[in-house]
């Protein structure tokens, strides 16, 4: 039974509030943090340029975009969920920045040609089925000599220490087959040069789970996932969630995914 609905309007917000709590402390997972570090960098914004983070969630890039380039400049974020775009508002007005936020998504990037000086989009090609389009809307937004950061994972690059390896290719597999784009990392430099931009430096991270969450909800879930596709059984998957609790206890686990930021910037 979904007793989400049944949820009064208030309960309905804070479990949105949440959400974003959820959201902000995957994305303050060191690696992530390195690899957001490195994008600033690759950007460089100066004062009075504009930019844009598609894909904006909670806010922060915006805010920091905002910082960089300081009262003459512009810094957009654009969010199609609702919930993610009010609480990215309800931020920026209580820090005082000056960021701005607006309903939109990767296929349809609410302004005219050439706005931008510099754009960032991070973990959004993932979920995208043309991510083509993605690319031609950010070369579109960007003026010439601007300047992108794209960043995604590449879920063929995931690794599950320890376990049978029969059983963990069955569950990263089951993990590829239900991303939409699950090879986004690696295909984005080509998605860029498509559409007409040049690639100027690739950055790669590799994020590593903490040990001390063993499995974890995501192989969790993928398992499960596994079991019901019918390429392991249930007892597999208890003896692969056994294995990487007892590497937890031990410290021999390893569960990671690769990430790459593609620098690109459109041609004068």
């Amino acid at each position: 039974m979904n007793t989400y609905t049944l949820r009064p309007d208030r309960f309905d917000r804070a479990g949105q509030d949440q959400l974003v709590d959820v959201r902000d402390l995957q994305a303050a997972l060191p690696g992530i943090r390195r690899l957001r570090t490195w994008a600033h960098e690759a950007l460089a914004l100066q004062p009075g340029e504009s930019a844009v983070d598609i894909g904006s969630g909670t806010g922060s890039e915006v805010m920091a975009f905002a910082e960089a380039v300081g009262p003459n400049g512009s810094a957009v974020g654009v969010e199609p969920d609702p919930h993610l775009l009010a609480s990215a508002e309800r931020r920026a007005t209580q820090a005082g920045s000056t960021a701005k936020f607006h309903s939109g998504d990767a296929y349809g990037l609410p302004f005219g040609a050439g706005s931008f000086d510099a754009a960032l989009c991070e973990r959004v090609f993932q979920h995208l089925t043309a991510p083509a389009r993605a690319a031609n809307e950010i070369a579109r937004v960007l003026r010439p000599g601007g300047r992108v950061v794209v960043v995604d994972s590449d879920w063929g690059t995931a690794i599950v220490h320890p376990g049978n390896r029969q059983v963990v290719r069955e569950v990263i597999d089951t993990l590829v087959s239900a991303t939409t784009n699950p090879l986004a990392g690696r295909r984005i430099p080509g998605l860029l040069t498509k559409a007409g931009l040049v690639i100027d430096d690739i950055g790669s991270q590799a994020l590593v789970q903490d040990r001390s969450v063993g499995a974890g909800s995501l192989v969790n879930r993928i398992s499960a996932m596994a079991v019901a596709r019918g390429v392991i059984s249930e007892a597999q998957r208890d003896q692969l969630i056994a294995d990487l609790r007892a590497g937890a206890d031990s410290g021999d686990i390893h569960l990671s995914v690769s990430m790459f930021a593609v620098l690109a910037h459109k041609p004068r």
